[in-house]
């Protein structure tokens, strides 16, 4: 009874206000901040292609614990992306609380942010924009990462990109990722005060240029990565399906015969 007072009234039988949907907003966060985290980290992951096909599958099977296990167990990925997909899911579970609910409220909102011409109010609308896109695309991309882990390698990613005609779907959610990402970690540097030197308008002006500095770089890596996932998987689509051995890897056979 008292669950149900507090979620009608937001105050609780004792008549103090609901810790709820502050508790709702440190999640909001922590799960944002951990996602803005793991994007940066799985770009430099994905960039590693622009080094060399092999170095790209050395850390590919670095991630499948190829190196203090017998043999590279992709399952091992797959756990990985099962628990970024479970965050993924609380993070837009506590965020989507805050979208308008009706057309009403989306046209309240495009009127006040036209009538205050604010930067931060029309980040907030990009952000709202491009996390609908992610919803989709990203639930896509991480249920098909975590069901296909054996499927991430030099040969075998660009093979998806090229011949499996995902370029398009990888360039969209590439775009929604970097904007919504940077804006929210902007955002949370704002929202908890964080790097805010004596003068806060200044400190907000840095941390906007670092904001943009940091969307251009990684939406520049990201289109150049995936340009070369597009070459590589070009030259091998007559040899699809083909998984790729690093040179490391070949060892001689007694017949004279090279083994991968």
């Amino acid at each position: 009874m008292s669950d149900l007072i507090e979620g009608f009234l937001g105050k609780s039988v004792e008549g103090k206000k609901s810790k709820l949907p502050a508790q709702l907003d440190y999640i909001q966060s922590a799960t944002g901040l951990f996602l803005g985290l793991f994007m940066w980290g799985h770009m430099m992951f994905v960039s590693t292609i622009l080094i060399s096909k092999d170095f790209m599958y050395k850390v590919t099977v670095f991630f499948e614990g190829a190196y203090f296990l017998s043999e590279p167990k992709p399952v091992i990925v797959s756990v990985i992306v099962a628990f970024v997909f479970i965050v993924f899911i609380v993070h837009a579970g506590t965020a989507m609380r805050k979208f308008p609910s009706n057309f009403r409220q989306w046209q309240f909102y495009r009127t006040h942010m036209k009538m205050m011409n604010h930067g931060d109010t029309t980040m907030w609308y990009v952000q709202a924009m491009t996390g609908f896109v992610m919803f989709f695309l990203g639930s896509a991309h991480l249920f098909m990462m975590m069901t296909k882990a054996h499927e991430i390698g030099p040969f075998a990613s660009a093979d998806r990109v090229w011949s499996d005609f995902m370029w398009p779907f990888y360039l969209i959610l590439l775009i929604a990722v970097e904007l919504h990402g940077t804006i929210g970690l902007y955002r949370l540097c704002v929202k908890w005060g964080w790097f805010e030197g004596k003068d806060a308008k200044e400190s907000r002006a840095k941390l906007k240029k670092v904001k943009w500095a940091i969307t251009v770089f990684f939406l520049t890596l990201g289109v150049v990565t995936l340009l070369a996932y597009m070459k590589i998987g070009y030259d091998h689509k007559d040899n699809y399906g083909e998984r790729y051995h690093a040179a490391s890897h070949l060892e001689l056979r007694h017949d004279g015969k090279v083994n991968a």
